[in-house]
């Protein structure tokens, strides 16, 4: 008989990990990433933090309606949260609402400042250790599924955390997040963390015990898995680690770990480990964030070999120097899969084997752009598909769409660029020069607009394989205190940043036409 215990996995790539600098996932993207981490088979997906924008609300809605697994939605100990949390996930077949209070003394005087209310540390940490109850209680009316989190629990003083533990399962969180939000504390210094909560608060058999840690000291993964040797059955993780910062816990690295070290941690996840490669090519894909080459468990060089040595006593037993097989992961071999005389039936066919699940419509649309594609490079590879896909979901939401562009430059002549831009049955046509070809088509995609938002960063890389490779430029803008994150791809990189503008200048608009209308009863996404 199997003795060991299940370790739930709480994945928060598509709301921790979406806040990562850079990231940026529209409506059709998370539902697509939703997809895959249902056929990772985690247990729980935090969908998002619906009160923040109507987009946000929105994707959280779409995909409560469309999950069986168990979905998340974030709010702050605020009515108004909780109740956009829960009119989000009314139609989920197993919604949690998710909620949180600042427990350490550093944020809570940073949030609520030395001296307001005329308030003591000791008066403020009454008041939240109320909000905190009352959020729990109010939530529990609305779903049996509750969790509180303690932010800043690494910092917390214990008998404070303690209380403040307490208080929310008596109020009736079913789950309690210990997080390492600062990713502050040491593993065996967390790992007795857990541990003395255990011995402390009276009532903590009556919830599970979750923690989320944060990589600011590249410590994540080892807190985690302290924290599970320690009674914690619940670890909040997100795909190749991103999140704000320096990121979160690894969802592959932990389930890894915990499958090929079962003789010590005597504990399992029922991730479906195989489709772990294709979740992180998804996300990856779909965020613009690069997985490191040497990154443990799906980087291009974890099932690598060059040293002779390590060659030699691979090709005599591959347990020599490898723990686990690439298969294991998901990781295929084979990369180059359709060419130009491949149909729709081929493509959808490796478009599902890579994790991705195209409507009819979508296939039709994404088919034109495939043959485009093989026309140029002859020979398409899974990342080009990947890339394509990316492409295909960012056109949902495109306000502004990039319809022509022509650029003249050289050495001996001054960079010009001619853009057309359409929006619905208007076309807005404009030239300009600049530093370089790329500086002249932002300088024309401004004048046609009528705009000059702040660039923050600009970046382009290849992300597929050969002379012929895809191009991707990433861009950032900004408004006021917000970020607006655009992604271009082609095999022109010229092109792919002039869709990257674009598409951040999409992204703006979205996010300043659009607002969350709450009521009594129901939340309205408005047009404004």
């Amino acid at each position: 008989m199997d003795t060991r215990e299940k370790i739930i996995i709480f994945d928060t790539t598509l709301r921790d990990g979406e806040q990562s600098p850079g990231a940026s996932l529209n409506i059709y993207e998370k539902l697509e990433i939703a997809r895959q981490l249902a056929k990772l088979n985690v247990d729980v997906i935090e969908a998002g933090f619906p009160i923040s924008s109507p987009a946000q609300f929105e994707a959280v809605q779409r995909i409560a309606d469309e999950s069986t697994k168990i979905i998340a939605a974030l709010a702050r100990a605020k009515e108004s949260d909780i109740k956009a949390a829960y009119q989000a996930l009314r139609n989920a077949k197993a919604p949690r609402i998710h909620t949180f209070s600042s427990t350490s003394d550093i944020h809570i005087l940073g949030k609520f400042g030395d001296s307001k209310y005329g308030l003591t540390l000791e008066d403020k940490r009454k008041t939240i250790l109320a909000m905190s109850y009352d959020a729990v209680a109010y939530a529990k009316t609305l779903t049996p599924d509750v969790e509180f989190s303690a932010e800043d629990a690494g910092r917390t003083p214990i008998d404070y955390l303690a209380a403040i533990i307490e208080t929310a399962i008596s109020a009736g969180a079913t789950t309690v997040n210990i997080p390492d939000t600062t990713g502050y504390t040491h593993p065996s210094e967390f790992g007795a963390l857990i541990a003395e909560l255990k011995r402390r608060v009276s009532n903590i058999n009556n919830a599970v015990i979750s923690v989320h840690c944060h990589n600011d000291l590249g410590l994540a993964v080892a807190n985690s898995l302290f924290a599970i040797e320690n009674g914690a059955r619940q670890v909040e993780v997100t795909i190749n680690g991103i999140g704000e910062r320096a990121g979160n816990a690894s969802l592959e690295e932990i389930a890894m770990s915990l499958r090929v070290r079962k003789d010590r941690m005597n504990c399992y996840t029922e991730i479906n480990c195989p489709e772990i490669y294709n979740t992180s090519r998804m996300v990856s894909g779909f965020t613009g964030i690069v997985v490191q080459p040497n990154k443990a468990i799906v980087g291009e060089n974890a099932f690598a070999h060059e040293s002779g040595i390590h060659q030699d006593g691979m090709l005599k037993n591959r347990e020599t120097y490898e723990i686990m097989t690439p298969e294991t992961v998901g990781v295929q071999k084979t990369k180059i899969v359709l060419g130009r005389h491949s149909g729709r039936h081929g493509l959808k066919d490796r478009l599902i084997e890579l994790g991705y699940q195209p409507s009819e419509k979508e296939l039709e649309h994404l088919y034109d752009s495939f043959v485009q594609l093989a026309d140029k490079k002859k020979e398409v590879f899974d990342d080009d598909l990947r890339m394509l896909m990316g492409d295909e979901f960012h056109k949902k939401e495109e306000y502004f769409e990039l319809t022509y562009i022509h650029v003249h430059s050289g050495t001996d002549s001054i960079p010009t660029a001619t853009v057309c831009i359409k929006n619905q049955d208007t076309l807005y046509k404009e030239s300009s020069t600049g530093d370089g070809p790329v500086d002249a088509c932002f300088n024309a995609i401004e004048r046609a607009l009528n705009l000059k938002p702040v660039v923050e960063s600009y970046q382009v890389r290849s992300v597929t394989s050969g002379r012929q490779a895809m191009g991707e430029a990433i861009l950032r803008i900004r408004s006021g205190e917000i970020s607006f994150t655009g992604r271009g791809i082609s095999t022109d990189i010229i092109e792919a940043s002039a869709k990257a503008y674009i598409q951040a200048i999409n992204q703006f608009h979205l996010y300043h036409h659009t607002e969350l209308i709450l009521t009594d009863d129901k939340i309205e996404i408005k047009a404004i």
